[in-house]
């Protein structure tokens, strides 16, 4: 039976196809509209889903009714959307049946019955979905929760905001900026965790604080709060459930450098690689069937076929240093993981700033290496065993001044590693990288701009070639 699960009508919207246990497709609204976060369904997601076939039952990703309450009681216009309608106004009236879900519900499907775990804890943190923000569960069981107005998502987004960045889009760059500040303000912003509404923003946190630096300590002090409430919870889902392996969802699971946290209290966790609100709309059918499946790959999205070009993009790559790919089946989630990605040199002192100049990032954003994961634990503070497929965590790199480009100021990196069932082209790629030039690494960032979504298509593709002055290839000719 073809069911479709559906995240829409506030911030990335998505949508999934699943016939029985089997994903057959999954993507954002944003890659088809090229509107970032983009809240409402685009016809093309729509179409591209069509080719599985005609949804038999579509399952919404939360309670709208719930929902309207807490938009009714704080104000908001625009408080309730009826499913059914939302259909028919972006364009397509489905002739099935429509049923709706919990928010976080839906964020704990998607983790729990994507995990290689048979037994498990999860923890959900996000902003807000209808009133709860956290939640912990045992098995699919949710045994505690905290409300609206209590939110570490939305402190997170309010001071993302107060540091003149986009809330609910911005937040990784907070993340990034904290690592140039030190925590001055950390016992200002914890005692405002007690008292404020961050719903409301805090624009009126110190207005004296404007400078670069002062922004800074600002970030830091942020995102030690959170860490220190992260351990809290961390803590508190290990006596509740008794479980040594977590699930972790809810766009909070982004912080990667807060997830480094989690091995100190589970012996091994499990992010699916959408765990934000997009990833709800996998979530939205799994809560319903309940169902524990077995997760592909992150590779559900738009296809670009045709053979991944390896020798054309490490040819580019010995010329200049810098190649974008776009090819095969586009990534499900905010991470470029091989298949919409600007791959690079990491080794140039230079090559950093060359990549954020072509994005238009701020000149002290980090990147990510991508490595074989034979070879991860010799570049990197790791176990031998460690696996980062979906770039979900922060590790020391043990020689930062030989990748400059991959190392953040705090000497973290985010790691992808890439096995070679789970990426052949890719693998392929990084292996004959390290034999041509003895590196064992490339920095990997998404195909895009800052602000605009990841490449889709090959019009994208070309669209970014054209403008951008990068050679971008689909497949090997």
């Amino acid at each position: 039976m073809i069911s479709w699960g559906v995240s829409a009508g506030f911030h990335d919207a998505a949508l999934s196809v699943m016939d029985g246990k089997r994903i057959l497709f999954a993507s954002q609204s944003e890659r088809y509209s090229r509107i970032k976060n983009d809240k409402n369904l685009h016809e093309y997601l729509i179409t591209d889903a069509l080719q599985y076939g005609a949804p038999e039952i579509i399952f919404w990703y939360e309670n709208p009714l719930l929902k309207a309450t807490r938009r009714a009681y704080v104000g908001q216009d625009n408080w309730y959307t009826n499913p059914k309608k939302y259909f028919t106004d972006v364009g397509y009236t489905p002739c099935c049946h429509i049923e709706w879900g919990n928010h976080h519900t839906s964020h704990m499907a998607a983790g729990q019955y994507t995990s290689p775990f048979a037994t498990s804890a999860t923890l959900v943190i996000d902003a807000i979905g209808e009133w709860t923000t956290t939640s912990i569960w045992r098995n699919g069981k949710k045994l505690w929760s905290a409300n609206y107005p209590r939110s570490l998502g939305l402190m997170y987004s309010a001071f993302t905001d107060r540091l003149g960045l986009k809330s609910n889009e911005d937040e990784y760059i907070l993340m990034g900026m904290a690592a140039y500040g030190k925590p001055k303000y950390y016992e200002e912003i914890y005692e405002l965790t007690k008292t404020r509404n961050f719903h409301r923003g805090v624009r009126d946190f110190r207005p004296d604080l404007t400078s670069e630096q002062d922004l800074f300590d600002i970030a830091c002090s942020v995102q030690k709060v959170y860490e220190s409430y992260f351990h809290g919870l961390l803590y508190r889902t290990k006596e509740l459930t008794g479980e040594s392996n977590l699930v972790f969802m809810g766009g909070c699971a982004l912080n990667c450098l807060a997830n480094r946290i989690i091995p100190t209290y589970f012996k091994d966790y499990w992010i699916m690689p959408s765990p934000g609100d997009s990833g709800s709309a996998l979530g939205a059918v799994l809560a319903k069937t309940k169902t524990h499946i077995k997760f592909p790959n992150a590779f559900l999205g738009h296809e670009i076929p045709g053979k991944y070009p390896v020798e054309s993009l490490l040819g580019e790559l010995l010329d200049t240093g810098l190649v974008g790919v776009a090819n095969g089946r586009a990534e499900f989630g905010p991470r470029a993981l091989g298949n919409r990605s600007l791959l690079a040199d990491p080794r140039g002192p230079e090559m950093k700033d060359k990549v954020n100049a072509i994005k238009k990032r701020q000149e002290f954003r980090p990147f990510a290496p991508v490595i074989r994961q034979e070879d991860v634990s010799d570049y990197f503070h790791v176990r031998k065993d460690f696996n980062s497929p979906f770039m979900q965590q922060v590790v020391q790199c043990k020689f930062p001044e030989m990748y400059p480009a991959i190392v953040h100021k705090d000497g973290t990196s985010r790691v992808q590693t890439v096995a070679r069932n789970e990426h052949p082209g890719l693998y392929s790629l990084l292996t004959k990288w390290k034999e041509e030039t003895g590196c064992p690494m490339l920095l990997n960032t998404s195909l895009n701009i800052k602000g605009q979504p990841i490449v889709n298509d090959e019009m994208d593709a070309m669209d970014f070639e054209g403008t951008y002055k990068v050679k971008v290839f689909t497949r090997e000719s």
